[in-house]
């Protein structure tokens, strides 16, 4: 058993990022602090904390070695080293061998260096951090949170890829992406509307900088929209989503495009920034979309497509009883989910203009037969609760229904 001041650090490494956060153990787990160091590798790098500290600078960062060791120096000062008994680190991508969370091992971390190739843009950053952790503090427990954890049971009918069949041998597949946020909004979603509610037909729609939908139902995710990569789905803030694959011979022929550049393209020139041509970020695009036809286009394709996946997932389903939305978008823009909602009355699925407007956790109409709700998600709560899991560090009891509500989401994470 673990004292009661012990301290979860959870990691969350993108490809230009190092988000973090630190928990104390007890119930609830209490985030003391959380923090970022952004744009790396760029002039304006900025190191963020927010909680029981405050203070942002601008850092210079060139690489993510450099970043995570001013992330440990920074630790090392400000906080209780003694407190901190573990680390979590999300994982994007476990190929088709790691999907339970686990403590890292040498040999796990030489087997995702095999596996980087199905996550270029995050894997090898994500291997560093964990490699760069272990060499500072060589007795700190730390623990992989696979983000494809929870789709991993997903019917064999939605894994399935179309091509031929050899692939999958290979661990070609779809994988789908977004399962600790997903994990989480099930326990919250059993928690506020009840376990009815958590095991009936379910769409959670994460509309993010990386935005996915996930159908699910009794608890488990039926199909998702993302696929082998986190490219796939919905248009994104500078991800393209679903394309046509012959678009992929097509510019080689005509721009001499290698699959390279094509890669660059359709991950961080694409989606709202390629089609506005301006901004990536939802925000920005709806405060200009009346004075530029780009911007409206942008914000209209991402809600025309996040609709199409509420359709066929509804359909996939065999009927829809709670639409979720969570994620920055899906939590803090109103206008982007009434316009996702419009015309989906067949389904049942009505919003109540001022709920919605006001983000209230029920925006549906009461006369509407789906409940619609907005569910802030939290994936570095859903990392440290999974490390107290793994690792057998004891917390305060759980009042029972909240033990209840939560177990389910936590035995898939």
């Amino acid at each position: 058993m673990k004292p009661a001041s012990s301290q979860i650090l959870t990691i969350n490494g993108g490809s230009s990022s190092i988000k973090f956060a630190l928990f104390e153990a007890g119930e609830p787990l209490r985030r003391s602090l959380d923090g970022s160091i952004d744009r790396i590798g760029l002039s304006d790098a900025t190191f963020t904390v927010k909680g029981s500290e405050k203070f942002s600078r601008a850092l210079a960062v060139p690489n993510h070695t450099v970043a995570v060791n001013v992330l440990m120096d920074w630790l090392e000062k400000c906080s209780d080293r003694d407190a901190l008994t573990a680390v979590g680190h999300r994982v994007v991508h476990g190929g088709p061998k790691y999907f339970e969370p686990q403590r890292i091992t040498p040999e796990m971390v030489e087997e995702l260096h095999g596996l980087s190739a199905f996550d270029p843009e995050h894997m090898p950053e994500e291997i560093l951090l964990t490699e760069a952790f272990h060499h500072r503090f060589p007795e700190l427990p730390q623990v992989a949170c696979f983000d494809t954890a929870f789709h991993h049971d997903m019917p064999q009918v939605a894994r399935l890829l179309p091509i031929p069949r050899r692939y999958e041998a290979q661990g070609v597949r779809r994988y789908g992406f977004h399962g600790l946020s997903y994990a989480f909004l099930i326990g919250e979603l059993a928690r506020v509307g009840g376990s009815e509610a958590a095991q009936g037909r379910v769409i959670l729609a994460h509309l993010g900088n990386g935005a996915s939908l996930a159908a699910v139902r009794h608890g488990k995710s039926m199909d998702t929209s993302m696929s082998f990569t986190p490219t796939a789905g919905v248009p994104m803030s500078t991800r393209s989503g679903d394309l046509d694959p012959g678009l992929v011979w097509y510019l080689a022929r005509t721009e001499k495009m290698s699959a390279k550049e094509f890669n660059e393209m359709v991950n961080f020139k694409s989606g709202l920034l390629g089609v506005s041509e301006t901004s990536s970020d939802m925000h920005d695009l709806l405060e200009h979309e009346t004075q530029d036809a780009r911007a409206a286009e942008a914000v209209a394709l991402f809600c025309y497509q996040v609709k199409k996946w509420i359709g066929a997932f509804a359909a996939a389903l065999g009927g829809l009883d709670t639409l979720v939305f969570a994620g920055g978008i899906g939590e803090n823009a109103p206008k982007v989910r009434a316009r996702i909602c419009a015309g989906l009355g067949f389904l049942g699925i009505e919003l109540e203009e001022k709920r919605n407007a006001a983000n209230e956790g029920v925006i549906s109409a009461a006369a509407g037969r789906v409940t619609v709700r907005v569910i802030h998600t939290d994936e570095e709560l859903m990392i440290a609760r999974t490390v107290c899991r793994v690792l057998g560090i004891t917390i305060e009891k759980q009042p029972d229904h909240e033990k209840k509500n939560m177990s389910d989401s936590e035995d898939r994470s």
